[in-house]
């Protein structure tokens, strides 16, 4: 078909069919790249462009659409994939047929035209090598410049076209009407470009104006993109740089690992070499103990051997005198004193006594250090009545009392993770206390505390004075952790417990209840009512609670039954947990200013005495304290005051 419209157009008007030509010639360019189709795509708007310039435009779009160039008309590409946009096959096949035709020659006159072999881009046409010879022999045409075909088809260059007016094929659009944005010839700017609102310039004007835009667009973008290039140079340098700090610092850690490993292995076997070297006297006292009863055992079975195992009785004198011997000084033997169990035990006490005390909390190497404690009972099992002789407790010695001063306004009392003492004040900071009184730190300086606990991760929790609940990490950093507690109209005053759970128990002196958070913030978990008492002060106890409410200690379960009870009419009372599981409480007769301090079983019935009748200075308010050291040491605090019984 497409052979037949070729032969058509030999049959048409010369200058016809050549303005035909060119008419088709720019149909098939791309209005992007300005060259012939390659895989040519409609879009929804129905125009067509080059597979490759509609991929460049996704790409600079950056998402799954296409917005024409031409209409401005939006198109939506499935899957990002310009591929399966639908492919304008009448234009493909127009352009292979006019790619398998050779370029014939626009200058002959004769009907047999022969194929093209260059092009003149002054001339605008195609010439044989006939035409071409003639051309180089006119005088005027010397200096034009001419194409050969094999450059045109490789694509190294473009040849510059002329436009023939559609209405008047034998005018050049030599005119530019920049309202109407179109080329157009003289006669159609006469016509039709004249009225008001046109602006026409020559064709050559708008193509140097173009031109130049286009220059200086280039000129922006090659500014542009130099800015980019040096931003993205300046991110590599950023690349390199921290990944040469994270290469040094990757190495200086592995560095300090493997150093600590050296000097924990030499400080393992420093240790371990001390427990031998401590415990091998033990060994060899008990090892001595246990052959020295061998010994007895095997001189009791050899004696006895001797005067039993005889089944005729002994009738001769001599053989009389043997066997009375022998039986006299076997009940000698017998007769001895028992094994004396106090040596073996007091060697197995300096044996057990040897306890590796590791470093917590302590930012500093060094694994721990080798201590004697001397071991003391755990909690008493609720069914067995108490027996001074079962354990061995200390003796705390009222002369050997230390006492500090505090800011008035101590509000809370509670053992660190590390074995040390802090104490909590409503005027604002945690101030933390070694086992010798030494002031070591303060900390939350800016909160006012009413109650302090710490959970199994060693992180912070505290009800301020606003009854707020807070979290921090060991380092004392606030996390964003919130709580829905009551208010302080509501609820009253607050204190604060924390359970071997990691749940906060929160009570309030004028609600008159309990509230239970997990430590992921929000509304409390549950509550547990209190019937008629004030929770005062509150202490966690293995599965129980300890309230405190000045002059009776409750021992309740975590429904809020109590268990137990402890009422002293004449003194304000205050419990604590102690070392060993059992309860320490301190009765204070305010008036005198005297504390006596007793542990008591879980079913708090008495133990022992450890401090009776102390002389305090007065405080002015009702508020008591009691907790102890990990190491022993018995703090109690009243309103402005620490005491540390040793």
């Amino acid at each position: 078909m497409h052979e037949c419209q070729e032969e058509d157009l030999s049959s048409i008007n010369p200058t016809m069919a050549e303005a035909l030509k060119t008419v088709i010639s720019q149909s098939t360019e791309c209005p992007v790249c300005l060259s012939t189709f390659t895989d040519p795509k409609i879009l929804s708007c129905s125009h067509t462009f080059c597979k490759t310039c509609l991929d460049n435009l996704l790409e600079c779009h950056g998402n799954c659409q296409i917005r024409c160039p031409v209409c401005r008309a939006v198109t939506q590409v499935p899957n990002e994939d310009v591929g399966k946009l639908q492919v304008n096959l009448a234009l493909k096949s127009l352009i292979e047929d006019m790619e398998g035709h050779p370029q014939i020659c626009t200058n002959c006159k004769s009907d047999d035209k022969s194929h093209a072999a260059v092009y003149c881009q002054d001339c605008g046409k195609y010439l044989c090598t006939t035409c071409l010879n003639k051309h180089s022999q006119w005088e005027g045409f010397v200096d034009h410049e001419v194409i050969a075909m094999s450059e045109i088809s490789s694509g190294k260059v473009s040849v510059r076209r002329y436009r023939k007016c559609r209405k008047h094929p034998k005018e050049d659009e030599c005119c530019f009407c920049s309202t109407c944005r179109r080329f157009t010839c003289f006669r159609c700017v006469v016509m039709e470009h004249t009225g008001e609102g046109h602006k026409v310039i020559e064709g050559t004007a708008y193509e140097d104006k173009h031109t130049k835009g286009i220059e200086e667009l280039k000129s922006k973008v090659d500014k542009k993109q130099s800015c980019f290039q040096k931003y993205i140079d300046f991110i590599d340098e950023q690349t390199k740089s921290f990944d040469s700090a994270k290469k040094q610092c990757t190495s200086d850690i592995n560095k300090a690992y493997d150093d600590a490993v050296r000097q924990l292995t030499v400080k393992r076997e420093s240790l371990v070499r001390e427990v031998k070297e401590t415990t091998e006297g033990v060994k060899k006292e008990l090892e001595s103990m246990k052959t020295t009863a061998q010994k007895h055992i095997n001189r009791l079975a050899t004696m006895a051997e001797m005067v039993t195992n005889k089944i005729k009785i002994p009738l001769d004198m001599d053989t009389l005198a043997a066997h009375d011997t022998l039986c006299e000084e076997l009940r000698e033997v017998i007769d001895q004193k028992d094994p004396d169990y106090e040596q073996p035990k007091k060697s197995g006490i300096k044996g057990k006594s040897v306890k590796f005390k590791r470093n917590v909390g302590v930012d500093k190497l060094g694994l721990g250090k080798i201590v004697n404690v001397v071991e003391r009972n755990v909690a008493l099992p609720t069914n067995k009545t108490f027996n001074e002789k079962d354990v061995s407790l200390p003796t705390y010695n009222i002369d050997n009392v230390k006492k500090v001063a505090l800011p008035l306004g101590m509000h809370a009392v509670v053992s660190t993770p590390d074995g040390r003492m802090a104490v909590g004040c409503h005027t604002g900071g945690m101030k933390i206390f070694s086992t010798d009184g030494q002031l070591q730190e303060t900390v939350l300086k800016d909160v006012k505390i009413l109650g302090v606990g710490f959970l199994s991760d060693g992180r912070c929790v505290v009800v301020d004075t606003s009854n707020n609940i807070t979290l921090y990490t060991p380092e004392y950093t606030q996390l964003n952790v919130m709580f829905q507690t009551l208010s302080k109209d509501e609820g009253g005053i607050p204190r604060l417990t924390v359970d071997g759970d990691d749940l906060i128990y929160v009570s309030y002196w004028r609600a008159l209840k309990i509230q239970v958070f997990s430590t992921a913030g929000g509304r409390a978990v549950r509550e547990i009512p209190r019937n008629a008492y004030e929770p005062r002060q509150i202490s966690s106890y293995h599965g129980s609670l300890i309230i405190s409410s000045l002059i009776a200690i409750r021992l309740i379960d975590k429904q809020g039954a109590v268990q137990h009870k402890l009422k002293n009419q004449g003194s304000f009372l205050c419990a604590a947990v102690s070392q060993w599981n059992t309860i320490l409480i301190a009765k204070v007769k305010h008036g005198e200013g005297l504390v006596s301090i007793d542990e008591y079983t879980n079913e708090l019935r008495h133990i022992r005495n450890f401090v009776n009748n102390f002389k305090i200075e007065k405080p002015e308010l009702y508020w008591y304290y009691l907790q102890q050291y990990r190491s022993g040491e018995i703090a109690f605090c009243p309103w402005d005051r620490l005491y540390i019984f040793r």
